[in-house]
């Protein structure tokens, strides 16, 4: 194959991880939204499989590594971005990303992004920039990397001021460190672990969970159309866990899709109520379920007003947040979130968590779990609901309940876990999803 023609196989791949980057950092997009809609239909519903891996690691490899790429690309823009450039931006930043830690030949990754440009109506003008910029990040790039402080400059000023306050510099480090490694795929799995672990090439997590890298389109993957696991990272098959036994219990699921957690909950033998505000969310939990070939009872309603005739035996509250101890899985977060939207976030938790302690029998049992890591999400919240509510006290995590690693037990009673931690023989196959879970129960 030519040169030429081997360029122009790499330039569709290319072309979608520019609209992918141009969509979550110009328009604000969660990237998971815009990939779907890619996929289902848009510009990367005919990309052979190839090009679909290539263009989703690009934009990983562009919003992890985000930091460094720009202080090197601004070292060349003596004059900054111009305005109104189309997406000039994506392709300088795809284009770094790709000859920094990607391993493409500089040629090729120089002759597609001008390409890209020029096939850009706004951006087209610019195409002798990205080719000298390009150049220069070729030549000069690795050497201006060497003196980063990598974890720092890769996570914005907002976030990195949070954890240094919440968790202490060298903790903060730790969890940014984690970011820059992709999450590998852990599923809980029905039955079996060890079965679906040798089939699937993973290895079986001492929570039961089967942990596997990363590879293709999940819906292919063996039993996942027979419905024999979901995914559901280590971390967040800990909460429905910490409700201990629910054999013959009425249990609500608050927020309940996309269902991983209902799905729990069923198998673990209880009557389940799947309450979700969303009908599009709530549609996708059922159809998970059926996939699974489980069913609950399924209620489109606002959880933090939603009062039914009967009350509960225990109740799951897996509250919406701002998923901060997900960034190893969705990079693009720290990009679309910001502080105001974690003290919205935090008055939206409040309300869910008083109403759910109304809908609680006395002596029941409520858990509230979010993926974040910011303490008023978590920490904060319980806090502030026993100062509301003398009958609500904290049922305290045993040292020995999450599988033994005394480590995710707080002194408090409760279940934090961050991103480093859970570090098996290599980068790839270890950590988890930041986690903060309370298990409560109600007196009177």
């Amino acid at each position: 194959m030519s040169r030429t023609r081997d360029h122009q196989v790499g330039l569709p791949a290319r072309r979608a991880a520019t609209n992918l980057l141009d969509a979550v950092l110009q328009k604000k997009q969660p990237l998971d939204d815009v990939l779907g809609r890619a996929q289902d239909g848009g510009y990367m519903f005919d990309l052979p499989a190839r090009d679909r891996a290539l263009a989703r690691a690009i934009v990983g490899t562009s919003l992890r590594r985000r930091g460094q790429l720009d202080a090197v690309l601004n070292s060349f823009l003596e004059r900054g971005l111009p305005a109104k450039a189309g997406t000039l931006y994506p392709i300088l930043l795809s284009g770094a990303a790709q000859l920094l830690f990607m391993n493409v030949p500089a040629h090729a990754a120089l002759d597609l992004a001008v390409r890209l440009a020029q096939w850009d109506p706004k951006a087209k003008r610019y195409d002798k920039l990205v080719n000298a910029v390009l150049r220069r990040v070729a030549d000069k790039g690795t050497e201006i990397l060497s003196k980063l402080n990598a974890p720092r400059v890769n996570t914005p000023d907002w976030l990195w001021d949070r954890w240094v306050r919440a968790w202490g510099k060298e903790r903060a480090l730790e969890i940014a460190a984690s970011h820059l490694v992709e999450a590998p795929l852990d599923l809980t799995v029905k039955s079996d672990p060890e079965g679906w672990a040798e089939r699937l090439e993973g290895r079986v997590l001492p929570s039961g969970s089967v942990r596997l890298l990363p590879k293709g389109r999940i819906e292919e993957l063996p039993g996942f159309s027979e419905g024999g696991w979901w995914v559901q990272d280590v971390a967040a098959s800990l909460p429905a866990k910490m409700l201990g036994d629910l054999a013959g219990k009425r249990v609500a699921d608050l927020c309940a899709a996309p269902g991983g957690k209902t799905a729990q909950l069923l198998l673990a033998g209880a009557t389940v109520v799947a309450v979700d505000s969303s009908p599009t969310r709530l549609k996708l939990l059922e159809q998970n379920l059926k996939r699974l070939g489980l069913a609950a009872e399924t209620i489109q309603a606002d959880a933090a007003t939603w009062q039914p005739e009967e009350r509960f035996d225990a109740i799951l509250l897996d509250a919406p947040c701002s998923s901060t101890g997900t960034i190893r899985r969705h990079p693009d977060i720290p990009y679309l979130k910001s502080d105001k939207d974690i003290a919205e976030l935090a008055g939206l938790q409040a309300r869910l968590l008083d109403n759910a302690v109304s809908l609680l029998k006395p002596g029941g049992t409520l858990v509230y779990s979010t993926c974040s890591l910011e303490p008023e999400e978590g920490e904060a919240q319980v806090a502030a609901l026993m100062a509301r509510n003398p009958a609500i006290r904290i049922d305290p995590l045993r040292p020995d309940e999450p599988f033994g690693d005394t480590e995710w037990a707080q002194a408090s009673g409760i279940l934090r876990t961050f991103p480093f931690q859970f570090q098996l023989d290599s980068p790839e196959w270890s950590g988890m999803d930041g986690f903060f879970a309370a298990r409560l129960t109600r007196e009177g």
